[in-house]
């Protein structure tokens, strides 16, 4: 008794089954063109599309606002020069000169509780002091003065 020989497969034989290597790599070129074609195919070759949902629309709430009384002055003996000051609106507003005593009056409005921003800056065309102040709603909320002759000064808050 002897050794069976082992007998080499037969690659030709028209039989035979596919090796499970050839399945997976169908299946997979298969899944592909799906993916492909899925993507590709215009939405309405799919169905017809669905409405997108209407949002209530939306109504801004109501704002409280209060309103500030706002008085920039400059004080001196010589007038000042480059005066700049935020307005109403927060505006800024420029004068190349203006005579002393001066003064702007004007209302700012805005949202309520919010902090407000003043400013007001002048050079002093010297000699003597030049003096600025902020008034807001009859309180004084700033006040600088500088004595020097072509200096540039600012109050703010």
């Amino acid at each position: 008794m002897g050794v069976p020989t082992a007998i080499p497969p037969r690659r030709d034989c028209p039989g035979r089954a596919r090796s499970a290597g050839s399945v997976v790599v169908v299946l997979g070129v298969l899944a592909a063109a799906v993916a492909v074609t899925a993507f590709v195919v215009p939405r309405s070759a799919r169905g017809p599309a669905q409405p997108a949902p209407v949002a209530a629309p939306v109504v801004p709430a109501a704002v409280a606002t209060a309103s500030h009384s706002v008085v920039y002055e400059l004080l001196g003996a010589h007038g000042a020069q480059d005066v700049t000051y935020a307005a109403a609106g927060a505006a800024l507003t420029q004068h190349a000169e203006v005579t002393t005593p001066w003064s702007v009056e004007f209302t700012r409005v805005g949202p309520a509780g919010r902090t407000e921003f003043y400013s007001i800056a002048a050079r002093n065309p010297g000699p003597g002091e030049l003096r600025c102040r902020i008034v807001v709603d009859g309180v004084v909320v700033a006040e600088k003065s500088v004595a020097e002759p072509g200096r540039q000064f600012s109050c703010a808050v």
